[in-house]
């Protein structure tokens, strides 16, 4: 798991192939402009899922984890409290592994949570349980989802 700011993003281009595109596509000076949904970017190895929703509280959350992407959950409006554990501390999960939607749910709660604000993301990885949306607040979020294998 990282955590940071979106102006250090090119730190972290080296760790996958997809990211650049990934990190590119969170620069756009238009990003808050667009509509709620999937976005392309690289067809089914880097797309962005913009979210506008009312967050939920931490009994709500659950925790997630997916086998085939990499995670990049940049907060563009509000405060996202976002758990994380490791999946190896997650001992039964709630539910088998889904692979069309690619996840995994577990009961556990997280270990630490991250208070993420406006400019700040976090990459989760598959061996990171993250639990999303934890917000009293409207969110305004854009995730990033980036192929584990780039080919």
């Amino acid at each position: 798991m990282i955590m940071d700011l979106l102006e250090n993003s090119q730190r972290y281009q080296a760790l996958n192939s997809g990211f650049a595109k990934g990190f590119e596509f969170l620069n756009q000076p238009n990003l808050g402009d667009l509509p709620a949904g999937r976005h392309e970017i690289d067809g089914e190895r880097v797309y962005a899922l913009v979210v506008k929703d009312h967050g939920k509280n931490r009994e709500e959350g659950l925790l997630e984890t997916h086998n085939n992407y990499i995670d990049i959950q940049y907060v563009h409006g509000g405060k996202d409290d976002l758990g994380w554990k490791p999946k190896s501390s997650c001992p039964a999960p709630m539910t088998p592994y889904d692979p069309e939607n690619d996840a995994e749910l577990f009961k556990d709660g997280p270990d630490t949570w991250l208070a993420t604000g406006p400019g700040a993301f976090a990459i989760f990885f598959p061996q990171d349980a993250h639990m999303p949306m934890i917000s009293s607040g409207d969110l305004h979020k854009v995730v990033v989802k980036v192929a584990v294998d780039q080919g």
